[in-house]
């Protein structure tokens, strides 16, 4: 089925940006004419850096989506930081070249959000989900199942950018925040989960079929 997709084509995020790297490039333009060509380029490549395309969520009440554009760098065991609880962790790095829009990977309520501040190691080494600065979402299923979703920085992106709170109701592929400029997302799942995705997988937001949780109730 097709997204609720509330948001145009490019987000809203990197509109500043996007029109900074405009006008200068315009101004070396009427400036210096042919020599504005790497400006130019340099708009292009900020322009596709803030695309947030509209996508069709599969339609499967148990499935947990991609909450993030990238590739699988982590699959397995784990320690959930967050619930204190043993899990199935799954990490997707996002390069500068993925979009950074953050979808909620299941249908759900917002339990409660967790900001906590870090550094800014590279997001693909594992250290980066406990190190970095990152914002933790607990999100619980309709039928009672908990997953956690972290949006983790990187070694360059320096603004994560989450519009939720506790008490949200969330539905798969929705929308819930952005990172800018390189990063990684963390996924914990109970331990009965079925992995879908494997280690070096290229995955998409609201589409990718990263796991699909356990038939409670």
């Amino acid at each position: 089925m097709a997204a609720n997709y509330p948001h145009p084509l490019i987000a809203r995020e990197g509109w500043p940006f996007i029109a900074a790297a405009v006008l200068v490039a315009a101004v070396v333009a009427a400036l210096a004419g042919w020599w504005s060509l790497p400006f130019w380029l340099a708009a292009l490549l900020v322009l596709q850096f803030f695309r947030d395309p509209a996508r069709e969520i599969p339609e499967d009440r148990r499935a947990v989506l991609s909450p993030a554009d990238g590739r699988i760098v982590e699959v397995g065991r784990a320690r959930d930081p967050f619930l204190e609880r043993d899990a199935t962790k799954l990490s997707v790095f996002m390069n500068v070249f993925n979009v950074h829009s953050n979808r909620s990977p299941v249908d759900g309520s917002v339990k409660q959000v967790w900001y906590r501040p870090g550094s800014f190691v590279n997001a693909e080494l594992d250290k980066a989900s406990t190190e970095n600065e990152r914002n933790a979402l607990w999100l619980r299923t309709r039928d009672g199942q908990d997953v956690t979703c972290v949006q983790v920085a990187g070694l360059i992106a320096r603004r994560i950018l989450c519009y939720v709170a506790a008490g949200a109701e969330l539905v798969p592929g929705q929308r819930f925040g952005f990172i800018r400029f390189g990063s990684r997302v963390d996924v914990y799942l109970p331990l009965d989960a079925e992995v879908k995705a494997a280690l070096g997988d290229t995955v998409y937001a609201a589409e990718t079929v990263l796991a699909r949780l356990a038939e409670h109730g």
